[in-house]
């Protein structure tokens, strides 16, 4: 045991245990890069979140508004129309929904 052990108590320290702890850290900090994105440029930080829902929804083959509710799935929606995604071709129009 050296000096330094002695006054470091890293129990606290975290650390992914398994893949889906590591999954959670990393979406938090893209989270966090957003957030930071959109205190300078809330555009920008629209458009990114726009991309990533329509690629979200890409790699989960049209499904991925299944997975919200509520505003979210609006939000989805109409990222997913603007963008053209042919899994939007059967979504409700916003005077549907």
């Amino acid at each position: 045991m050296t000096t330094i052990d002695l006054f470091v108590d890293d129990s606290d320290i975290d650390v992914a245990i398994d893949d889906r702890d590591e999954g959670e850290r990393r979406a938090l900090e893209l989270a966090n890069r957003i957030r930071a994105v959109a205190a300078h440029d809330p555009g920008q930080a629209q458009r990114l979140v726009d991309e990533l829902i329509v690629q979200l929804d890409r790699v989960l083959g049209g499904t991925f508004r299944e997975y919200l509710d509520g505003v979210t799935r609006e939000v989805a929606d109409r990222a997913l129309r603007e963008a053209g995604s042919e899994s939007s071709a059967d979504l409700p129009s916003p005077a549907n929904s």
